[in-house]
């Protein structure tokens, strides 16, 4: 069986890039079972109820999220009503909606999703790898393929993340931090890895901002209203295999979609250093 994880979608170019470029890698590479991180999805910050539909309708099984997901009016309702758009699980249990997610890929094996935020830089919240045994205990099937978006900031917590969960679930696949890492393997008990998948959206940006405006914060120390920008936009993606009979993963690819270079001469938004302190 093979899961497909596309990494954090930011804002409207990585919504309409993924848009294009989606069916196409689920035919290429016989996905069957697509989980996508919307966490910044609403002009990267938050989803909302519509582009929670809009995302689904593209044939995506499940959304996760993270700790953006209470930024847009409306959510936490939608969160209740649609239990295929997951926050983390290890926030108070009295928070809406769920953090976890029992499904069927398309050749009928029992899926899990499981949505989990760090607390290494990050809002205090209950612990994540407590969390982890809590929900694990709770899953009857051991041939079951789980997959566990880990959103934290920090690549030592991921890591230890992965550890954690290694021989216990199929794949830890990292996000928030936008930045893709070249550590994808398989553990030595079976759990695909990778530290962060990278995001879906601009890469001529800084983590999905316009570059002139992160940098006149960075430069003068004063408060900047970030604008998601547009330029060069790629789907960050991981291709998971997984052993249906165990559960354990056999491999994993993460790559960015549509291939080649970043450096794309042209593309970039004009005169960036210019407009650094307009």
């Amino acid at each position: 069986m093979r899961l497909l994880f596309v990494g954090d979608v930011v804002g409207k170019p990585g919504r309409r890039i993924l848009a294009a470029r989606l069916a196409d890698l689920q035919a290429t590479h016989d996905v069957d079972f697509t989980v996508v991180n919307a966490e910044n999805v609403a002009a990267g910050r938050g989803v909302t109820p519509s582009l929670g539909d809009e995302i689904l309708a593209m044939g995506v099984d499940v959304l996760t999220s993270g700790n953006h997901i209470w930024a847009q009016r409306g959510i936490e309702q939608y969160l209740d009503d649609e239990p295929r758009l997951l926050r983390p699980a290890n926030y108070p249990p009295d928070a809406p909606g769920g953090g976890v997610f029992h499904g069927r890929a398309r050749d009928g094996h029992p899926v899990t999703v499981i949505n989990l935020q760090g607390r290494v830089f990050m809002p205090p919240i209950e612990c994540p790898f407590r969390a982890l045994d809590d929900i694990l205990d709770e899953i009857a099937d051991p041939s079951a393929a789980i997959l566990l978006d880990f959103h934290a900031e920090a690549t030592s917590e991921k890591l230890g993340m992965g550890w954690h969960a290694d021989g216990r679930v199929s794949a830890v696949v990292g996000t928030h931090t936008h930045v893709p890492t070249a550590d994808a393997r398989l553990l030595p008990a079976g759990t695909a890895y990778c530290t962060d998948v990278g995001m879906t959206g601009p890469y001529d940006s800084i983590i999905g901002t316009r570059p002139d405006l992160a940098l006149h914060r960075f430069i003068t120390g004063r408060p900047a209203r970030f604008q998601v920008a547009t330029a060069n936009p790629r789907v960050a993606c991981a291709l998971i295999d997984i052993d249906t009979a165990t559960g354990r993963a056999t491999g994993i690819e993460v790559f960015l979609d549509p291939p080649g270079p970043l450096h794309a001469p042209g593309t970039a938004d004009a005169d960036i250093a210019d407009r650094i302190f307009d």
